[in-house]
């Protein structure tokens, strides 16, 4: 019996599918979907058939690289840890303290002025940044991640996912420590002495402070709806603060003093000008 040119069902399959190229593509499509919902604690939830779908893989391969879906979710578990910490969009902050800078630039002419524009900055930069981080699935999936892995029995999986968590922290912490680096520099700050600290310990607290508030927010959602009419720190203004802003500006002003070697002059304020227009933060 003849098909008339209706191509036969391997021929719609096309080239079989290694081994390799099978795990990529199911690996990708399951990363993605985890992307859109973000990961609950646990994986029951995790389709291994709505997977295959997506991925464009056939079954028979799928179970060819994965007899069971446990060890497709170890395998998943530990490709999502590689890069567990996602990064903040950064562009919004370099804008915003550009902004912040263009409308009070006579707060650069004294001291006191120079303490309340950097209070204002790390007032705002902190709710920004908190704002973006509690609605992005990537944190959730990045804060279930670590609830998972201590509910995984000991072996190799869970040391192979504690040290994926544990370099994606580590890189990290150093990239906040970069940026907060830059943002002293800029704004003519320096680590206090006496305390001893790196950047890399200022960007560990800040980063446990900001992780703490979201995750105290996933169940009391007040935490992240909170605002108060205040003026800490030695400024006069009052101003609306959230919690975030509260916690990073303590820890910055604990950590940072004006550097007294730098001399703000004309020269000065003009270069700090000229060094917004085109800088960008390091990425945290």
């Amino acid at each position: 019996m003849q098909n008339h040119g209706v191509a036969t069902g391997l021929a719609r399959r096309g080239r079989r599918l290694t081994d390799q190229e099978t795990e990529e593509k199911m690996l990708e499509a399951a990363i993605a979907m985890v992307s859109r919902t973000g990961l609950t604690v646990g994986l029951d939830h995790i389709s291994f058939e709505e997977i295959i779908h997506e991925a464009d893989v056939s079954r028979s391969a799928a179970y060819r690289r994965w007899p069971y879906k446990d060890l497709f979710l170890f395998d998943l578990v530990k490709e999502l840890a590689k890069d567990a910490t996602p990064t903040t969009i950064l562009k919004d902050e370099t804008e915003l303290m550009r902004r912040i800078v263009a409308e009070h630039l006579d707060w650069l002419e004294t001291a006191e002025n120079r303490h309340r524009l950097g209070i204002e900055l790390f007032r705002q930069l902190a709710l920004i940044d908190y704002q973006a981080m509690y609605g992005s699935p990537r944190w959730r999936t990045y804060i279930a991640l670590h609830a998972t892995v201590v509910s995984l029995a000991d072996g190799e999986l869970r040391d192979q996912v504690q040290a994926a968590l544990a370099d994606s922290e580590r890189g990290r912490v150093a990239r906040v420590a970069i940026a907060w680096e830059q943002l002293a520099g800029v704004f003519g700050y320096r680590l206090r002495p006496e305390l001893g600290a790196s950047f890399e310990t200022l960007a560990t607290l800040l980063s446990a402070s900001m992780h703490g508030l979201i995750v105290i927010a996933m169940s009391l959602p007040e935490v992240a709806a909170f605002s108060a009419q205040a003026s800490p720190f030695g400024t006069t203004a009052p101003a609306e603060w959230s919690l975030a802003g509260l916690g990073i500006a303590s820890i910055a002003t604990a950590f940072l003093e004006p550097d007294p070697s730098i001399e703000w002059d004309a020269e000065r304020v003009e270069n700090l000008r000229q060094a917004l227009s085109s800088w960008v933060l390091a990425s945290t």
